[in-house]
């Protein structure tokens, strides 16, 4: 491995001068900084970014800690947020939990104030918040995709207004005439939502809609389990002619689940989710959902840490991500004329 001394020697200056070069160019003359780099790029060296790390007392990584990968809506926000980190000169380390808190925990032990200048967690559980806020005197960490804006958790946090969310998927079928209407309500890591059901049901009950049991039920996130649950949905409310679902996920498996009872959706079933993955404009049909701005969230979330890694005690605890915005395709439409 080429060390920093062999470029110093290649270029003919101090290690001093080519550590200079590689943190700050500008300090350095321009012609001296030239030769550095040709010697460097010679070479081929590369920094050993965790004994810089350890000298500095800091590293120049982030790290994003995430319950299950294998879920589409992560691989996207990872994106968006990686985006952000490197283009405000940062790494991101990216920490699959797979929906374990002791793994989540684990993660904490090794990189909090080592490999990581601050920690960004999504979806956790209750006892994993709590490991969360000791780990907090160590390294800064931040909550983000909070779901209960009205509740702020004992870390700073991005939250979404997921219950809002929740109202205008219901606002929407009720807009199109959709009275009988069955619930699919998600159970992640961070439990179920809640949020995103409370917000549905507060419209309805205003509306003077009661939904019964039947017509609701609580299920792990993803696709198969959205099928599974429209098929025992429609065997126990046959006359439905929307559902609701508090992800996407839930929602493309009742899409399914719909065609393989040979119902037409949108026009014996309206079918409604929340997030507006990418997966939701290229499914048949679109799926109608409301989108929680997953890009802009990302970017947010690691400004507010790179900025809570910085000025600390100048942060507030808590910041609203852009609301979400309902998202109209092929999947909803008018009640059907056999259910009037």
């Amino acid at each position: 491995m080429i060390t920093l001394s062999e470029v110093a020697k290649r270029a003919q200056v101090t290690a001093a001068t080519v550590s200079n070069v590689l943190r700050n160019r500008e300090k350095v003359h321009p012609e001296t900084a030239e030769r550095v780099l040709k010697a460097i790029a010679e070479l081929g060296y590369r920094p050993n970014l965790n004994a810089r790390a350890l000298k500095k007392g800091r590293s120049s990584t982030l790290a994003l800690m995430l319950s299950n990968i294998a879920n589409p809506f992560y691989p996207e926000f990872v994106l968006a947020a990686e985006r952000a980190a490197r283009s405000a000169g940062h790494f991101l380390l990216v920490c699959n939990t797979d929906d374990d808190a002791k793994v989540g925990q684990a993660y904490l032990n090794q990189i909090a104030g080592t490999f990581a200048d601050g920690v960004l967690v999504m979806n956790t559980d209750i006892a994993f918040n709590e490991f969360c806020t000791s780990t907090m005197q160590s390294v800064p960490i931040l909550l983000t995709m909070w779901e209960r804006p009205e509740a702020p958790p004992a870390l700073p946090c991005i939250a979404v207004d997921f219950a809002r969310a929740g109202a205008l998927a219901a606002a929407h079928l009720l807009e199109l005439g959709h009275r009988d209407i069955g619930m699919l309500i998600g159970d992640g890591c961070g439990g179920l939502q809640n949020a995103r059901s409370d917000g549905f049901l507060a419209v309805l009950r205003a509306a003077g809609i009661e939904t019964d049991a039947a017509a609701v039920l609580q299920i792990r996130d993803s696709i198969d389990a959205g099928y599974a649950a429209c098929m025992q949905l429609m065997a126990n409310r046959p006359q439905l002619t929307a559902i609701f679902a508090t992800n996407d996920l839930l929602a493309i498996g009742a899409a399914q689940a719909l065609i393989t009872l040979r119902r037409t959706v949108p026009d014996d079933v309206s079918v409604i989710g929340i997030t507006d993955i990418q997966l939701a404009h290229q499914v048949h049909p679109a799926l109608t959902t409301v989108a929680i701005q997953t890009a802009a969230v990302a970017e947010l979330s690691v400004d507010r840490l790179i900025r809570l890694i910085q000025t600390p005690d100048q942060q507030p605890s808590m910041v609203l991500a852009p609301p979400p915005e309902l998202v109209v395709r092929a999947s909803t439409g008018p009640r059907r004329a056999a259910s009037s």
